[in-house]
């Protein structure tokens, strides 16, 4: 694509669709017109930080790389650093999905077996990223919201390359949340409790808290299928995951089974009580 940061300057003075989607970092808009109108652009936080910004920007290009050499399939997807009278502030171009590709709406509106063969698909490219990596030397991190995935006829794409989870320390990665994170109160927690921010990031950055994840993403969305969604997850991880990501899944996945008990069974008192010939 030439001239690429020409193009998301005319991109960005024209307008476009803004997103209404909630992120921690960004704020998305897609042109209406222009070479760039089957893309998304994300305009993220921008400051008079060049050594962390042209850092950023090599890791972006480093962390697209690395997810596409172990097997995830990323949308064409490029990171540019705009001058804006000496405050330079990252700009992602990603080729557009189309809405009704996102795993969201197609977890919802499918049928149980088939949202959880979604499901299945999708935490097999994460437990296949995460043995493609293992021994790469660098610390790397996967992010496996399931509001980030889509799926085409050849399967999941996924969609968050921000911030980049590739080389960057604990403490780095602490410092690069607060300072690109457009929510003000993780700003402000940031600066009074930094330790919050570096153990929100620790997720991302096991086999088990990617699987994990996904598979909270999964109960939000279909909170009637929790037992099938925990038995199909308790079966991955059975068959599909490694002993130390296996007995994390399955310790976590206990926890939910406990919470949901516990729920129906104070569901079932409380229905009982309001009952006037129980």
């Amino acid at each position: 694509m030439s001239d690429l940061t020409s193009m998301i300057r005319a991109a960005l003075a024209a307008g476009g669709t803004a997103s209404t989607e909630r992120r921690h970092f960004g704020a998305p808009m897609r042109p209406t017109s222009g070479p760039l109108a089957n893309h998304d652009l994300t305009v993220y936080r921008g400051g008079r930080d060049p050594e962390v910004q042209e850092l950023l920007a090599r890791r972006h290009d480093a962390y697209v790389d690395c997810l596409r050499l172990a097997g995830i399939r990323v949308p064409e997807t490029h990171l540019r650093l705009i001058d804006e009278a000496g405050s330079l502030r990252p700009v992602i171009a990603q080729k557009a999905v189309a809405p009704d590709m996102m795993l969201v709406p197609l977890v919802r509106k499918a049928g149980t077996k088939a949202a959880i063969g979604l499901l299945d698909r999708v935490a097999t490219d994460v437990a296949e990223f995460w043995r493609r990596v293992a021994q790469r030397p660098e610390r790397i991190g996967f992010h496996a919201q399931i509001e980030r995935f889509a799926m085409d006829e050849k399967g999941p794409l996924f969609l968050d390359t921000f911030p980049p989870l590739i080389s960057y320390s604990r403490d780095e990665m602490g410092h690069l949340i607060q300072r690109f994170a457009d929510n003000g109160l993780v700003r402000g927690l940031g600066k009074v409790l930094p330790g919050r921010l570096r153990e929100m990031q620790d997720r991302w950055y096991t086999p088990a808290g990617s699987v994990q994840t996904l598979i909270d993403g999964a109960l939000r969305l279909r909170p009637d299928d929790t037992e099938e969604i925990l038995e199909w997850a308790d079966g991955f991880a059975t068959t599909r995951l490694e002993g130390p990501w296996r007995n994390a899944v399955q310790a976590q996945l206990a926890r939910h089974a406990r919470s949901a008990k516990v729920s129906a069974n104070r569901w079932r008192t409380v229905a009982g009580r309001d009952r006037p010939h129980a």
